[in-house]
């Protein structure tokens, strides 16, 4: 038994010192270099920035209840089954831009028709590109959220509200795929938007 514990106590020190002691000065020293890089994306400021684009999507009925809706068409992964896009112009805190509104529709018994004739039921999410002059050159200036359809920030499987410029320097996500859209605007259905 002694031997055992001697064994246990051995293993426990050599882990300590040869595995959680160095990860942990490499934790303290990423810290306190600044090092340490926050996401792109979801931060209190986007969230708040977001906030903030909802409602003037609201002012433009763009959003919320009593929203223009364009004519429903068939949608596909990651947006939802049945899809209806406007884009228009907003302001933004003294700042207009353009704006792409996407509902995704979804959920039992979803069609065209069932959205043309009840969008509310089937509303599962809206995603905004909002094009803020200034923002991320390397992106086309577009800001990027998905919102519930109350309004409220979605977050992605991580946690990670999906608000700013989501997903910028990783292989999946809303950049990632907009990246690929043909012409100069990261938009898949024109080019009137290219700089």
């Amino acid at each position: 038994m002694k031997n055992q514990t001697r064994k246990h106590s051995s293993i426990r020190n050599v882990i300590q010192q040869n595995i959680l002691r160095p990860m942990l000065a490499t934790v303290l020293i990423t810290l306190s270099t600044g090092s340490l890089h926050a996401a792109p994306f979801g931060s209190a400021e986007d969230i708040g920035y977001a906030g903030k684009v909802w409602n003037a999507l609201q002012q433009a009925q763009l959003a919320g209840s009593g929203r223009i809706v364009s004519t429903p068409y068939q949608g596909s992964h990651p947006h939802g089954a049945i899809l209806n896009t406007i884009d228009s112009q907003i302001t933004v805190e003294g700042q207009q831009g353009t704006v792409i509104v996407k509902n995704n529709y979804g959920g039992e018994g979803v069609s065209k028709q069932a959205v043309a004739n009840n969008p509310d039921k089937y509303l599962m999410a809206v995603t905004v590109m909002f094009k803020r002059p200034g923002y991320d050159a390397d992106n086309k200036d577009w800001f990027w959220v998905k919102y519930a359809a109350d309004g409220s920030v979605m977050k992605n499987p991580m946690k990670m509200a999906l608000a700013g410029r989501v997903a910028k320097g990783m292989p999946e996500g809303c950049i990632a795929c907009h990246k690929a859209a043909p012409g100069d605007d990261m938009v898949f259905n024109h080019n009137r938007y290219a700089q």
